[in-house]
């Protein structure tokens, strides 16, 4: 999959978490039934910093400013704002291109952390384990630290 169809796809499910949640939370509202937020609550969750991930991989591959990393994160705080970020995204061809396994005649391509992405984007199955396992262990510590949504 392409850096656009990876950013589009884990866009689109946290905008669809972001109505589960909200649904959730009108559910409560109404009927007092709790346990569907904390439900809905850690999806949402686990899907955030699953997008959070995805969004600084892609700007890290797509050599976005810093500002513009941010800025993707952000939006996933905001209900629905990771649609138009990624069409805005797209209008100013920020997503364009191919993963960056290659060397290129790029002078930043000589870094260690250059060479290090290049790394892993070549291993893509273990960059994914990486990510799943980074989102997890904050997923964890979160529950442990701040409680399961809606307690």
């Amino acid at each position: 999959m392409s850096p656009r169809a990876v950013y589009r796809a884990v866009s689109i499910a946290e905008t669809v978490t972001w109505a589960l949640l909200i649904a959730a939370l009108v559910t409560r509202a109404t009927t007092g039934f709790a346990l569907v937020v904390t439900l809905a609550g850690g999806i949402h969750g686990f899907v955030f910093l699953a997008y959070a991930a995805t969004a600084l991989l892609i700007a890290i591959n797509q050599r976005w400013n810093p500002a513009l990393a941010v800025a993707a994160v952000a939006t996933a705080v905001v209900p629905f704002a990771t649609i138009p970020f990624d069409l805005w995204l797209e209008r100013r061809g920020r997503l364009d291109g191919d993963w960056r396994t290659q060397k290129s005649d790029d002078p930043r391509d000589n870094s260690w952390f250059d060479s290090l992405v290049r790394w892993m984007l070549r291993h893509p199955l273990l960059l994914g384990g990486i990510v799943v396992a980074a989102v997890v262990i904050v997923f964890v510590v979160l529950l442990l630290v701040a409680g399961p949504p809606g307690s």
